[in-house]
């Protein structure tokens, strides 16, 4: 069964609180949003995505896009990964992962935040999902670059 929302269908709103301040998608319309979910600070793989976003940080912001990072550990606990690597894209806390349930990105039966990428278009449609069936991989900046240039 296709995890909601589907590719065509609106992105839930939501509000967090980030490194950079508070995030809530709807103030964000008229932008190409992508959500990246991930399931924690300082984890090996999460850990080479982000450092990978940063070390390519000039095609990382040609992506013409706002970008952010969504786990469910608190602000303190993203502010210092974020600081310890010099990290480049805002993290969210979902500290009771309301908004990873909301779109889907929760490992089944165990609950916690599942490695997914969604791309919203400048109306709050959902254009892009990628789901990683085991969380050990990531897209890279040229894979988020192609589904951008989809919209």
């Amino acid at each position: 069964m296709a995890k909601a929302p589907r590719v065509g269908e609106q992105a839930p709103d939501f509000e967090l609180q980030g490194t950079d301040g508070p995030f809530k998608l709807s103030d964000h319309r008229g932008e190409r949003v992508v959500l990246l979910f991930y399931p924690g600070d300082n984890t090996m793989v999460c850990t080479r995505q982000f450092c990978s976003y940063r070390d390519r940080a000039e095609d990382f912001a040609s992506l013409g896009a706002t970008v952010v990072g969504i786990s469910s550990q608190g602000l303190s606990s993203h502010e210092s990964f974020k600081a310890k690597h010099g990290l480049n894209v805002p993290l969210l806390a979902d500290v009771d992962r309301s908004v990873a349930r909301a779109y889907s990105a929760v490992t089944p039966g165990i609950g916690t935040t599942a490695r997914s990428v969604i791309v919203i278009d400048e109306h709050g449609i959902v254009r892009h999902r990628h789901d990683h069936r085991l969380g050990l991989d990531y897209q890279t900046v040229d894979e988020l670059k192609a589904a951008l240039q989809t919209l």
